[in-house]
C-alpha cells in the first residue's frame, strides 16, 4: 500500500496533460472584481472550461488549442464577450467590465431549500430549520430526511445503520459512543447535513445505511462573526447549554473556533417484559442521567499560495454521563398473581474523553480541476466506568426478604485510530478521473473487573472479569470515473479495493481470534435529463457493515441480578448490495425505489436462561435479509409565507435465517411519512411545525410498535436580526419513543420499550455580532454548481 501511494505521486507529473493557458485581470475601473464568472465555449456553444476570478480579480484557464468565445460576467455589470484563437499561452491583461445602469439596486432574497435532492444524496440545510436552534448535532439528525435515531443507533430508513463523518472525515465510533460524541456538537455550528444514500468509491465502504456527512460552518470572506447561545431543555429534569462560536475569514486565513458546555440532568425510562413458562417478569427502569460535558472545536485553513491550502481540524470533549437508576421487577405466577418483587438500585460513574485531530493539505494544479489532497487523522477515545448495584428481594406485601445480589464493576475502554489518505482529481478529455489510497489502523483495549459485594468485602469474580484487546488494519485504493456522454446522460463508475486484517485477544481466556478478508466494492450511477422538468437516475453500491467494538468483546456485562449482556469475538462483517432508482419532476417531486440485500447479517438476540429466570443479550451472524421500498417526496411553496417539505414511504422486509437460533423470521410492510413546515408570520417571526409517523413493522427477529410525533417551534428576531429567541415543544404527545420491540426465542417472548427524554421544552436564545461587511452576494451567487461542472 505504501508503494502504491508513492507510485501515485511519482506518476502524477506524467499523468497531467499539457495545456495552453489564457489569463487576465477583471476590474471595474476602481477595483478588482472577485468571483466573476469566466467561461470558454466552443463553436457549438458548449462549455469547454470555466472558473471564477480570485480575490484580486485574476483568472487562469487551461485548455487545448482552438477557437473559442470568452464570456466574463458578474451581477450588476454588462457581460464581456470576445472571440479568441488559442495557439499558445495568452495573457489578456486588464479587462474592464461596465456597470449596468439599468439596475438601481441589487437585493438577493433567495433562501436555500430546507431539503435538496441530488443523484446520490439528500442535503438537509440545518440553518433553515428553527427547530434545531439551541440543539446539538443529534437533534439535527433526528429531523433530517430519512434518518431514524432509536436506542443509540442512527439508521437510514429501511437500509440500516449509517456511519457518520465530520467535514468528510469518518468517525471511528458507533452506538452509544457515537451518539454521546454528537451531543457535544452544536446544531448552530452545522451548515448542512449530507445523507449520502449511494456513496461513490471515494468514500468508505463501511455503513449499510450509507454515510452521513456533517459539514460545519465557516466564516464568510473578509469577515468575522461571533455567536453566543444559551438553551434550557426542560423535562422531568432539565439541563442548560451555553455555546460560543467564532468565525473569522481574512486574507489567507480562515478560522472557526467553538466552545460548548452543558450542565444538568435528563430522564430515561425503560420497560421490559419476559414471558417464562411458569412466570411473567414485568421490569420498569427509571434513571436520572447526568448531562455534564465540555467540548471544543477548531478548524483552521491557511492559503500558503493561491493554489495550495493547509489546515488543521480539532474536535475534543470531556463528558461525565453518570446516572442513578432504579429498576423494579414484578414477578407474576401462572395465575397472574404477584409472587415477589426485585428492586435494583444502581449507580454509574463515567468519565469520557475524546480527541480528534486532522491535518490536511489541498493543492489545485490548474483551472481545469486537477487537484491533489492529503489527510492525516488521529483519534483517541477513553471511557472509564464504575457501576455498583444492589438488588433486594421483597414479598408481594413489600416485606424485605433479603439481598438478592450486589456487585461493583470497574471497566475501561480505549480506542486509538490513525489514518492517512490521498485523493487525486484528474479530469482528462475523455473522462473525469479520481483516484486515491488510504491506510487506517485501529487499536481497542477494554477491560472489566467484577467484584461480588454481597458480603462486607469486595470479592473479585475471575469468571466475569476479563481484558480484551482488538486490532484492525484496513488498506484501500479506489478509482472512479465520471463521464458526460451528452447533454442528457452522465455516468459514473467506481471501484474500491479494501484489505482488512483483524486480531482479537482475550487475556483471561488466553484466546486469539484473527480474520482477514479482501473485497472489491463496485459502485455505479447514471443520470438522465430528459428535459428541464424530468431527471432520472439509477445507482448501485456494495457496502460492508463491521461489528461494533463492544459487540466483539467476550465480556459478561452484568446490568442487574437477572440481566446481563455478552459479546461475541467471532462476529463477521456483513456485506450489502444497494440498488436505487430516482425520478425528479420540476425539482419539486421526487419518486424513488430501492432494494437492499444483506448477506451474513448479524444482530443482537434476546434470549433467556429459563431455569435461573435470567435475561441474556447475545450477538450472532444468523440471517440474510431483503429490504425494499418505494417513496415520494414533494415540496409545496406556492404560498409565499408557507414552505412545506413532505415525504411518504412504503418499506418491506423479507428475512431468511441461515442459522437455527430457536426463532422464526418476522416479515412485514411499514408506512412512514413526515412533514416539515415553515410559516413566515412576518419578517422577523417564523413558526415551525414538524410531524412524523411510522406504522408498526416486522423485520428480522423483531417486530415493533407504531410511533408518531408532532413538534412545534417559534422563533423571533430582534436588534436588526442579531438576536434570535426560540421556543420548541418536542414530541407534544410523547408518542415517538421505541415501544413494543418484541422477539420470541426458544419459546420465550420478550418485549422492550424506551423513552429517552423524548418530550421536552427547549427555550433558547442566540446573539451574533461582528463585521457586517460580508460579501454574501458574491459568495452565494447561484453559479457554483455550474462552475464546478465546467471545471
Amino acid at each position: 500500500m505504501k508503494r502504491f501511494t508513492l507510485l501515485i505521486f511519482l506518476l502524477l507529473p506524467i499523468l497531467l496533460i499539457s495545456q495552453v493557458s489564457i489569463k487576465g485581470n477583471v476590474t471595474d475601473k476602481s477595483q478588482a472584481i472577485a468571483w466573476a464568472n469566466v467561461v470558454l465555449t466552443d463553436s457549438n456553444e458548449h462549455i469547454v472550461t470555466g472558473g471564477i476570478t480570485d480575490d484580486n480579480g485574476k483568472f487562469n484557464l487551461k485548455t487545448e488549442s482552438g477557437t473559442y468565445r470568452l464570456t466574463i460576467s458578474f451581477i450588476g455589470y454588462t457581460a464581456f464577450e470576445k472571440e479568441i484563437i488559442l495557439k499558445g499561452d495568452l495573457d489578456l491583461g486588464s479587462i474592464e467590465l461596465k456597470a449596468d445602469n439599468t439596475l438601481d439596486a441589487i437585493v438577493i432574497t433567495h433562501q436555500k431549500k430546507l431539503i435538496e435532492q441530488k443523484p446520490d444524496r439528500i442535503i438537509f440545510n440545518v440553518e433553515n430549520n428553527i427547530n434545531t436552534i439551541g440543539g446539538d448535532a443529534l437533534d439535527a439528525l433526528r429531523i433530517a430526511p430519512g434518518l431514524r435515531i432509536q436506542n443509540n443507533s442512527i439508521n437510514l430508513l429501511g437500509k440500516g445503520e449509517s456511519r457518520v463523518m465530520i467535514n468528510g472525515r469518518l468517525l471511528q465510533l458507533s452506538g452509544e459512543d457515537l451518539t454521546s460524541y454528537l451531543n457535544t456538537i452544536s446544531a448552530n455550528d452545522i451548515k448542512k447535513i449530507e445523507v449520502i444514500t449511494s456513496p461513490p468509491a471515494k468514500y468508505e465502504a463501511a455503513g449499510n445505511g450509507g454515510l452521513i456527512n456533517i459539514i460545519l460552518k465557516k466564516g464568510q470572506l473578509n469577515s468575522w462573526k461571533n455567536t453566543i447561545s444559551i438553551a434550557n431543555n426542560i423535562n422531568t429534569f432539565n439541563f442548560l447549554t451555553l455555546r460560543n462560536s467564532l468565525l473569522y475569514n481574512k486574507g489567507r486565513l480562515s478560522l472557526t473556533f467553538n466552545a460548548n458546555g452543558t450542565k444538568g440532568n435528563s430522564r430515561n425510562i425503560e420497560d421490559f417484559q419476559v414471558y417464562y413458562p411458569n412466570s411473567i417478569w414485568d421490569i420498569n427502569i427509571n434513571s436520572k442521567d447526568k448531562e455534564d460535558h465540555l467540548s471544543t472545536q477548531l478548524l483552521l485553513d491557511y492559503d500558503i499560495s493561491k493554489h495550495t491550502t493547509i489546515g488543521i481540524q480539532y474536535l475534543g470533549n470531556t463528558k461525565t454521563p453518570n446516572l442513578v437508576d432504579e429498576s423494579i421487577s414484578k414477578i407474576f405466577n401462572q395465575s397472574n398473581q404477584l409472587d415477589s418483587l426485585l428492586i435494583n438500585n444502581g449507580n454509574n460513574h463515567v468519565k469520557v474523553n475524546s480527541h480528534s485531530i486532522n491535518l490536511h493539505t489541498y493543492t489545485k494544479l490548474d483551472s481545469l480541476g486537477k487537484s491533489v489532497s492529503l489527510d492525516f487523522d488521529y483519534f483517541i477515545y477513553n471511557s472509564d466506568q464504575n457501576r455498583n448495584f444492589i438488588t433486594n428481594s421483597f414479598s408481594p406485601n413489600n416485606d424485605l426478604l433479603g439481598i438478592n445480589a450486589a456487585a461493583n464493576t470497574f471497566s475501561n475502554q480505549n480506542i486509538e485510530n490513525f489514518s492517512a489518505k490521498t485523493d487525486i482529481e484528474h479530469p482528462i478529455k475523455f473522462i473525469n478521473l479520481s483516484y486515491g489510497a488510504k491506510i487506517s489502523t485501529i487499536k481497542n483495549s477494554s477491560d472489566i473487573q467484577f467484584f461480588n459485594a454481597i458480603t462486607d468485602s469486595l470479592v473479585l469474580d475471575t469468571n466475569i472479569s476479563n481484558t480484551f484487546k482488538y486490532e484492525e488494519t484496513n488498506q484501500a485504493i479506489y478509482v472512479s470515473g465520471l463521464k458526460k456522454i451528452n447533454e442528457k446522460w452522465d455516468v459514473q463508475l467506481g471501484l474500491r479495493f479494501e484489505n482488512t486484517k483483524t486480531k482479537g485477544y482475550s487475556v483471561e481466556l488466553n484466546e486469539t481470534n484473527t480474520n482477514t478478508y479482501t473485497k472489491l466494492f463496485p459502485s455505479f450511477y447514471a443520470s438522465y435529463k430528459k428535459n428541464e422538468n424530468n431527471n432520472f437516475s439509477i445507482s448501485y453500491g456494495k457496502r460492508i457493515e463491521r461489528p461494533r467494538f463492544r459487540d466483539l468483546n467476550p465480556f459478561r456485562v452484568v446490568i442487574s441480578s437477572n440481566t446481563f449482556s455478552i459479546g461475541n469475538p467471532f462476529l463477521r462483517p456483513s456485506f450489502v448490495d444497494n440498488f436505487e432508482f430516482k425520478h425528479t419532476y420540476k425539482n419539486k417531486f421526487t419518486t424513488h425505489a430501492f432494494l437492499s440485500i444483506r448477506n451474513d447479517g448479524s444482530s443482537i438476540i434476546f434470549t433467556s436462561d429459563v431455569e435461573n429466570s435470567t435475561q441474556i443479550v447475545t450477538r450472532s451472524n444468523f440471517f440474510k435479509q431483503y429490504i425494499y421500498g418505494f417513496g415520494e417526496s414533494f415540496i409545496l411553496n406556492k404560498i409565499t409565507w408557507w414552505q412545506s417539505q413532505n415525504s411518504m414511504n412504503l418499506i418491506g422486509s423479507k428475512t431468511e435465517f441461515t442459522e437455527n437460533i430457536g426463532a422464526q423470521p418476522q416479515n412485514g410492510i411499514m408506512f412512514s411519512a413526515n412533514s416539515s413546515n415553515t410559516i413566515t408570520l412576518n419578517s422577523s417571526t417564523k413558526l415551525q411545525i414538524d410531524a412524523s409517523y411510522d406504522s408498526p413493522f416486522k423485520a428480522g427477529l423483531f417486530s415493533m410498535g407504531k410511533t408518531y410525533s408532532i413538534d412545534l417551534g417559534i422563533s423571533k428576531q430582534f436588534l436588526n436580526k442579531d438576536l434570535q429567541v426560540a421556543v420548541l415543544v418536542k414530541d407534544i404527545f410523547n408518542t415517538s419513543s421505541l415501544n413494543n420491540l418484541e422477539s420470541t426465542v426458544n419459546g420465550i417472548k420478550q418485549t422492550y420499550g424506551q423513552n429517552d427524554n423524548n418530550r421536552f421544552i427547549r427555550l433558547s436564545a442566540k446573539y451574533s455580532f461582528g463585521n457586517k461587511k460580508i460579501k454574501e452576494n458574491r459568495r452565494n451567487f447561484g453559479n457554483e454548481e455550474e462552475t464546478r461542472r465546467a471545471n
